[in-house]
């Protein structure tokens, strides 16, 4: 991505994966989880991860994230149309 150093794709994608990590860990320690949420923070992580490899490309990586974000992009529709069952409770 032009414009973006090689620096700051790393950042960006530590930042990227901080989201991905915290959501995880979010889904392990909720007692009721919010999917909403946690499928918007999974999308933004894999997004800035995302960014991050137009600067230092790897394929299957990048394949990844695409498919992430598209599986987020499934649970954030799936939780907006049904407002009630975005929370479910958790052990």
């Amino acid at each position: 991505m032009p414009g973006i150093s090689s620096f700051a794709a790393d950042l960006i994608g530590f930042a990227g994966s901080f989201c991905i990590v915290a959501a995880f860990a979010y889904s392990n320690m909720a007692k009721q989880l919010n999917l909403l949420l946690f499928n918007m923070v999974n999308f933004i992580g894999a997004a800035l991860l995302t960014v991050s490899l137009t600067v230092n490309f790897n394929l299957p990586t990048m394949v990844l994230e695409i498919v992430w974000m598209g599986i987020a992009l499934f649970g954030i529709a799936k939780a907006l149309r049904k407002p009630k069952a975005a929370e479910v409770e958790t052990v």
